[in-house]
């Protein structure tokens, strides 16, 4: 009787985690909607600005001269880093932290060595592991739950001010870029200089436009605004990223609470046949012994 207990409490505790779960995978299928909806309407205004920079830098060979697209040794670096506020999305965070770890370990372990490796980490659990290892720069939860897009201008604008004043020379994203529901791409993506955009990729002029004032006014125009629309969109990639993730986790299991209640039952149901099997054998023994 005491192992049939041990099994009715542990059915119930799965029962209870198979409700929690269910829901979760309801609630992270519904916002998974809304921010795939945002990302998919984000992006070919995001590339239709990139074509416009690679349009105007192929045919502008002066480029070199801008502030944002000057090419120094990386001495100072910053890596922003996207990862969430709350767990239960399977590797979706591990995965970031492993990226940026093999990306200092890789290609940044002089300017790691020398302490010139700053982070500017968006969610919490990626500032919970990193931050150990790290410097971390500017840090902040709250554009994941509510993502502004004023707020990342200001966040976009800091960076590139600090790469005009010579304070950073190289600025890297990393961050999980959105295919599907179930599937999630770790991305490293280059943000300053502008020119590393650019890198193993051929220029090529369109369209030869007479442009005024003059190519130059408007790069100096349009990169910022480019720029800040880029650090905007990994960010919603990767909210849309992270749901797509916990319904996915949420769904397997879900999956596997209905596997282990079904062995449950089936342990709960041979070990009362076994029950009432003994209590009988022990009834009918205990008849014959009296007639005896």
């Amino acid at each position: 009787m005491g192992n049939l207990k041990e099994i009715r409490t542990r059915i119930s505790s799965i029962e209870s985690t198979q409700k929690i779960t269910s829901s979760m995978k309801l609630v992270s299928a519904a916002k998974l909607r809304r921010a795939q909806t945002a990302i998919q309407h984000l992006r070919p205004y995001s590339q239709k600005l990139s074509e416009i920079l690679n349009n105007l830098a192929g045919s502008n060979t002066g480029t070199e001269q801008l502030p944002l697209f000057e090419v120094r040794e990386p001495e100072k670096v910053v890596i922003v880093v996207i990862t969430s506020n709350k767990g239960l999305c399977g590797a979706f965070n591990s995965n970031i932290v492993k990226a940026v770890n093999h990306l200092v370990d890789e290609k940044y372990a002089a300017q790691n060595r020398a302490g010139n490796i700053r982070l500017i980490c968006f969610g919490k659990k990626g500032n919970e592991q990193l931050s150990k290892h790290y410097p971390v720069l500017q840090y902040d939860e709250k554009l994941l739950d509510n993502p502004d897009f004023t707020e990342l201008s200001a966040v976009a604008d800091h960076l590139m001010q600090m790469f005009v004043n010579h304070e950073v020379d190289k600025v890297d994203i990393v961050y999980n870029q959105f295919l599907n529901a179930a599937t999630q791409r770790v991305t490293v993506e280059d943000y300053l200089p502008v020119s590393s955009l650019q890198e193993g990729k051929e220029k090529k002029v369109t369209s030869d436009y007479i442009i005024e004032p003059s190519a130059d006014d408007l790069l100096i125009e349009l990169i910022p605004k480019i720029l800040r629309t880029q650090l905007y969109k990994t960010l919603s990639d990767s909210i849309a990223s992270e749901h797509g993730a916990r319904m996915i986790s949420m769904t397997k299991a879900t999956d596997n609470a209905t596997e282990i209640l079904r062995d449950l039952r089936l342990k709960y149901n041979n070990a009362r046949q076994s029950s009432i099997t003994n209590e009988l054998i022990e009834i009918v023994s205990g008849a014959n012994a009296l007639n005896g």
